[in-house]
């Protein structure tokens, strides 16, 4: 029976679901959502803070502010309630209202950029959180998409924790996003177990591999400027989703009774269609699933939202040809 006292002591990390009734290849998803943070951003957020009191940045007295599209920023609103310091989330307009409300019921105060710049608006946050630190030296940002610990994180436990459970893996597809867990686990494999594939999943309008910008509503996966802490020799290959492939993915797999958020929608889309293309029936294939669906009812299982902005994408016919019925 765990006991603990602090919440980040908490995380599951032995959960693994079965997709090959719903993708018909042997593809296992690592569920990273159950610890009190509600996604695997828990493992980066406490990396970045443990590293910065250690350093000696961050005292009594310090602001965090950090740039997030929403699962960090909770991480961070959490872990900085429990130690008693102020955080400033700087988000954007494509924030689940359930993960804002998360981070306020925590005692963060949220920015919501409403409009994007050169950098979209991932560009437009950094600008904001830039300004707050100019402004204020009590500001701290951690900045995820620059700071080693983000990676070394998934690189102490992520990575190992899926080795020892499926020591004869063959692919592991990892989402691209502020690439923390694609770098932690891609730099894990390329030194311990070299024979396994690494298969980034990133999503169609993210710039992370070289492609252009383009309109990308599911908060996430993507981005509209490359990480400094990503770099592209560790990956094997890419494979880029459709949004609207992603929500269909969440929406067969939320028909098997498994609600998991938009980004997890997005690995399985990307992993199956891999698979279907590779597999010659003897592969073994891990994929993560960051977080669960619940912040993502208002959006991604919300009809009239996906109707609005995808169309039909979830006609019987479009649901049944994506994945295996």
């Amino acid at each position: 029976m765990p006991i603990i006292s602090v919440p980040q002591e908490f995380n599951e990390e032995k959960l693994y679901v079965d997709l090959e009734p719903v993708v018909g290849h042997g593809l296992y998803l690592k569920c990273e959502g159950f610890n009190f943070a509600g996604s695997i951003k828990l493992k980066a957020a406490t990396a970045m803070v443990e590293a910065a009191e250690q350093e000696g940045r961050l005292r009594p007295g310090s602001i965090l502010v950090e740039s997030s599209s929403g699962n960090l920023g909770v991480a961070l609103s959490m872990i900085a309630s429990n130690r008693g310091y102020r955080f400033v989330c700087v988000t954007d307009s494509r924030c689940n209202l359930a993960t804002r409300r998360l981070m306020e019921a925590l005692g963060s105060e949220v920015h919501v950029i409403t409009e994007p710049n050169a950098g979209g608006f991932l560009g437009a946050r950094l600008d904001h959180v830039r300004e707050l630190c100019a402004g204020d030296s009590r500001y701290l940002w951690l900045n995820q998409y620059a700071n080693p610990n983000a990676w070394k994180a998934h690189f102490r436990t992520t990575a190992p924790a899926i080795a020892e459970q499926f020591p004869r893996l063959d692919v592991l597809f990892v989402g691209a996003g502020t690439t923390g867990t694609l770098m932690g686990c891609a730099r894990w494999f390329r030194q311990y177990r070299p024979q396994v594939r690494v298969v980034a999943i990133d999503a169609v309008g993210s710039v992370t591999f070289g492609a252009p910008p383009g309109r990308r509503l599911i908060p996430g996966l993507g981005t509209g400027v490359v990480p400094e802490i990503f770099d592209r020799s560790y990956i094997d290959e890419v494979v880029f989703v459709e949004e609207a492939d992603a929500i269909v993915a969440c929406h067969r797999l939320a028909a098997r009774g498994f609600l998991f958020g938009g980004s997890t929608g997005t690995v399985v889309s990307g992993a199956a269609s891999w698979l279907d293309r590779n597999d010659a029936g003897n592969l073994t294939s891990v994929t993560i699933a960051p977080d669960l669906g619940e912040r993502y009812l208002d959006t991604v299982y919300q009809t009239n939202w996906v109707q609005e902005l995808y169309g039909d994408v979830l006609s019987t016919e479009r649901v049944d040809k994506t994945l295996v019925a």
